[in-house]
């Protein structure tokens, strides 16, 4: 069975920073696209950052993907010494707040559209307060 574990979460001031991990069970996380999304309360989940399959394998042409309302402030990156996908989350703010998930996806390039990701972890709460 596949799945897929988030952890790093955390109540954290505005400007702060935080690393979330993503590891996985059951699937090669070098063989799938690995996304990051984000739930705050009232809304839809988002796609925030994304590293495909050709990145988890080395190619140095690929790259990863993120989302206008992050970029410059996380960081998506893979630890093989830990065998995880993992998201540097930094100057971070209040509507950053929100329940944030890894996912896998039988694509190549990274995608920040829910539909494509087959695999779903439990999610990770990221509070953003003074």
């Amino acid at each position: 069975q596949e799945q897929l574990v988030e952890s790093g979460g955390g109540l954290v001031q505005p400007g702060g920073s935080l690393r979330l991990s993503c590891a996985a069970a059951g699937l090669q996380m070098d063989l799938r696209t690995i996304g990051w999304f984000r739930q705050a309360p009232g809304k839809e989940r988002e796609g925030v950052s994304s590293f495909g399959r050709a990145v988890l394998i080395g190619r140095p042409d690929a790259r990863a993907l993120y989302a206008e309302s992050v970029k410059g402030r996380f960081t998506i990156s893979r630890n093989n010494e830990k065998d995880t996908v993992d998201l540097q989350l930094t100057n971070l703010k209040p509507d950053d707040t929100g329940i944030y998930y890894c996912a896998a996806a039988r694509i190549n390039k990274p995608n920040l559209d829910a539909k494509f990701y087959e695999t779903w972890g439990q999610g990770t709460q990221v509070t953003v307060s003074s």
